[in-house]
């Protein structure tokens, strides 16, 4: 199944809806960075997040960064998403490995811990929005919900999940964000908190091969469900070899000829994608005179 975003509506606009299906992308994510199991895990989670979040956009150019600043070992998570629900992003630690949790789970708020989350949104303003809550739990779903609450004043329901593969590949990965908009019916938000109830993971309902159209219709199809739009998630990267000499004349004209004068061929990686970039030493020479 390829990966893919629905937009909708239900209870007469009183309700927004997104879910998301999100296997194919977290799975390249935990290539690029070979991540172990509890790193594909969180970040899978944010990069669900970040591409149902991009797409409450509007314009192609809006960018929205979403960052984790835990004290567990993961030590940070940040992804980026644009409109069109393309989404990158990486882990500090990606190796991190602890025990499972309580459930036997793999233990994302531990290896997160406690901090603080970040949100920017970047729409061509003089000023992106910036805004930030402390993590409620560090399991990623529950702190965007408080943001939404908080920060936003939106009530929000914000379900994301990732199910592994022995061989530590990944199964499923998925979500849905489920938002009432103002002055939506106290009775219609009672019924809804009982249908949200029910749903012990969303990684459940995709391994048994639900569909997002399926798990909106399980939790809206009561209140009138409208599909509204649907568009295709990918991981995408929009690094490039002169973004990354940009880069290096950047750093001044000391540091380029400390590395010159060492003679060996420079590594530069994307912290998002993992491509690595390679520089000879006659390429430094190059850029070192763009520097003066």
């Amino acid at each position: 199944m390829e990966d893919y975003i629905l937009r909708a509506t239900a209870g007469d606009l009183q309700i927004r809806a997104f879910a998301a299906v999100t296997r194919e992308t977290v799975e390249y994510a935990r290539a690029a960075h070979n991540t172990s199991p509890v790193a594909t895990a969180a970040l899978g989670r944010l990069l669900t997040a970040g591409a149902m979040m991009g797409a409450m956009m509007k314009g192609d150019r809006d960018i929205l960064t979403l960052k984790i600043d835990g004290d567990g070992p993961i030590g940070g998570i940040t992804v980026t998403a644009d409109s069109r629900a393309r989404v990158k992003g990486y882990v500090q630690n990606p190796d991190v490995l602890i025990h499972a949790n309580a459930k036997g789970k793999l233990d994302v708020a531990g290896a997160v811990g406690e901090g603080e989350l970040t949100v920017i949104r970047d729409i061509g303003m003089k000023e992106p929005y910036v805004g930030r809550t402390r993590l409620v739990s560090g399991e990623i779903a529950e702190d965007l919900t408080y943001y939404f609450a908080s920060s936003e004043q939106i009530p929000s329901a914000v379900a994301l999940g990732v199910l592994m593969n022995r061989e530590n590949t990944v199964r499923q990965a998925g979500g849905f964000i489920i938002q009432l908009m103002p002055g939506a019916d106290e009775e219609m938000i009672a019924t809804l908190e009982q249908k949200l109830a029910g749903i012990t993971s969303v990684t459940s309902l995709l391994d048994r091969g639900m569909k997002p159209e399926d798990i909106l219709e399980e939790v809206l199809g009561s209140f009138g469900l409208e599909i509204t739009d649907k568009m295709p998630v990918r991981f995408y990267c929009d690094c490039s070899r002169e973004r990354v000499e940009k880069a290096l004349v950047s750093i001044g004209e000391k540091e380029l000829t400390q590395m010159i004068e060492e003679g060996k061929p420079v590594e530069v990686k994307c912290h998002f994608c993992s491509h690595a970039y390679h520089f000879q030493p006659e390429d430094l020479r190059r850029l070192l005179e763009r520097a003066r």
